[in-house]
């Protein structure tokens, strides 16, 4: 080994890698402007501030059917927002809007909205569920006479959501979550990992729907569910 070329490498190794944390640090703050940016501001090309439509904390609109976004994973959200892009998800409001991201601005956007706090998760206890409260039983324990999984083997048994493939349900708007319900069972929503929910939409009927969708949208409250 030749200790002369050793021994300079050696010594500016550790300010190279300072040099690299700097820009990495850097380069994460100039994102987390631009996604907070895009959030509350849109941007000069015409994208509309999120928040407009989906609260000032992304906690959604319920009267509009608008989701919650605060505390979805940002993988999900950029996936959404790159399927609304490219034509496949379907929406008048947001198509137009998601083609005039780039994947950056959708990366940055999505990063911000994840980073806001999410609902509390739904207590996991079940034992004291009324079968006769079908949006309670339906998003616990499935119907399994008609093959129909619990919406919480999925999503979590918090609601909460697992991983980047399944979103948070609980407090989403009612409207929303039936919504996308009605599009999977039609067709008009692309089907996601593993073409699952068209399968368990089309078992659905629009009180099961009407009824899950209520269930989440009151974090879990099971008052006022029977069906």
């Amino acid at each position: 080994m030749n200790d002369s070329f050793d021994t300079p490498r050696r010594r500016f190794a550790p300010l190279l890698l300072a040099a690299a944390a700097l820009l990495a640090g850097r380069a994460y703050a100039d994102d987390a402007t631009l996604g907070k940016t895009l959030a509350t501001q849109g941007s000069a090309t015409g994208v509309a501030a999120c928040i407009g439509c989906h609260g000032a904390q992304g906690e959604g609109n319920a009267a509009a059917g608008f989701p919650r976004l605060a505390g979805t994973h940002a993988a999900y959200l950029s996936a959404q927002l790159a399927a609304f892009a490219d034509g496949s998800r379907q929406n008048p409001v947001m198509q137009p809007l998601a083609k005039l991201l780039s994947a950056h601005e959708r990366d940055a956007v999505s990063a911000y909205f994840a980073s806001l706090p999410a609902p509390a998760a739904i207590a996991a206890g079940t034992a004291s569920i009324d079968p006769a409260n079908a949006g309670a039983w339906l998003a616990t324990r499935g119907r399994w006479s008609d093959g129909l999984p619990a919406c919480a083997q999925c999503h979590g048994a918090g609601g909460l959501g697992v991983g980047t493939a399944f979103p948070p349900l609980v407090g989403q708007p009612a409207a929303y979550i039936a919504g996308q319900l009605n599009a999977w069972k039609h067709g008009t929503r692309p089907p996601g990992p593993m073409a699952l929910m068209p399968m368990i939409a089309g078992k659905l009927s629009d009180a099961d729907i009407d009824a899950v969708a209520a269930y989440y949208a009151r974090g879990g409250a099971t008052n006022g569910d029977k069906q």
